[in-house]
């Protein structure tokens, strides 16, 4: 539901006291019908009491509605909620009671002879009598808050699906369109001239098949938003093989990724805008040979992606509190992690010891069960 609906619609109080005011009417019109099928003249005040007894749950209502909120009936805790909710319901019954019998003490004529007893007495049968439906009525507005629970979170789901698929989308023009950079491709098309020249085939079949293998993971029409991490360090290797020919000696790339974390599942092109933005800001502006370090490791429940270089580093004025630093390419990955995982992931840019610059992403670790 947009904002916009939102607004327009009613307070929730309005639509409880509409929707509880139907079954009010048709009880005091079931009563007024009732006297004159029996002949009789309508007894106006048992038609106000039966239909403001309905009334009185309408306030009640809203209490239901926070206990179902409060204890919702799933794991792990489903065995635990199901006995309060009983124990909840029984409990509604009585109040309803309670405020019916002080309904019928202001609506009718208090007796000469009533006693403290036999008020005691009238209102255990009245909790007796409203029991078998109380009880049902309480539950129905369980069932129908867990509904509506249960409605937003799809809602929630189809929103979120689509918001992932558009940024999966960008992530995938994105790297498309870095890969189509004049210089990257004049590079690598120059690199290939001179294998070529050079009667080199081999090396220019090997240059021609890394490029069609970047390209072709970048418009890959099936692709998820996660694979595994073994697959994301090869597409990685391959655009570093590319990358290899523009610098020529100059960059030197170390990938240390823990062999018993290669089934962890990172989203895809995480590590390419990342390597990019080392080699843009770092490596390049080198005059004798740089390292560029991918790494990855597993502390606890978090998967901990690195890339490093030993460039110039940070600017002065971004570093301490490169939290958010970057251009569009990392703004693009934090708001992808973001909608992944929320606030159980992060990317922080920073100086390194020693010099240079360090991309660090840290995610929920998982391991996926199907194919990449």
């Amino acid at each position: 539901m947009s904002d916009r609906d939102a607004r327009t619609l009613p307070p929730l109080w309005v639509l409880i006291f509409a929707a509880w005011l139907i079954p009010a009417l048709l009880s005091g019109f079931d009563t007024y019908m009732q006297n004159r099928l029996d002949g009789r003249p309508p007894e106006w005040r048992w038609v106000l009491f039966n239909s403001a007894d309905w009334l009185l749950y309408a306030g009640l209502t809203p209490i239901v509605f926070r206990a179902s909120r409060r204890l919702p009936l799933r794991r792990p805790h489903l065995s635990r909620n199901v006995a309060l909710h009983i124990a909840g319901a029984f409990g509604m019954c009585v109040a309803w009671a309670g405020l019916g019998t002080l309904l019928r003490l202001w609506i009718f004529p208090i007796p000469a002879d009533l006693t403290i007893w036999k008020f005691l007495r009238g209102f255990m049968s009245w909790v007796f009598t409203t029991l078998p439906f109380g009880v049902g009525v309480y539950f129905a507005l369980v069932g129908i808050e867990h509904s509506f629970f249960y409605l937003a979170q799809a809602r929630e789901r189809e929103t979120q699906a689509a918001r992932l698929a558009a940024q999966l989308s960008e992530a995938q023009l994105g790297a498309l369109r870095m890969q189509f950079n004049p210089h990257f491709l004049f590079n690598s098309l120059n690199a290939i001239t001179v294998l070529v020249r050079d009667r080199n085939t081999a090396a220019a079949s090997r240059m021609l098949e890394l490029l069609s293998d970047v390209l072709r993971e970048v418009l890959r029409s099936d692709a998820t938003h996660e694979t595994t991490l073994s697959t994301e360090v090869e597409f990685l290797e391959r655009y570093l093989a590319i990358e290899q020919v523009r610098f020529s000696d100059r960059l030197r790339p170390r990938i240390e990724i823990d062999p018993g974390i290669s089934k962890a599942t990172v989203p895809r092109f995480l590590l390419q805008p990342l390597v990019e933005n080392a080699l843009r800001h770092g490596i390049a502006r080198r005059a004798s040979a740089g390292v560029l370090q991918v790494a990855a490791r597993r502390e606890g429940s978090q998967l901990v992606l690195t890339v490093r270089d030993d460039g110039p580093g940070l600017p002065a004025a971004l570093d301490p509190g490169a939290a958010k630093a970057g251009g569009v390419g990392l703004a693009n990955t934090r708001a992808r992690l973001a909608a992944l995982y929320g606030d159980n992931a992060t990317l922080d840019v920073a100086n390194a010891e020693g010099g240079g610059a360090i991309a660090t992403v840290r995610l929920p670790y998982h391991e996926e069960k199907g194919n990449a």
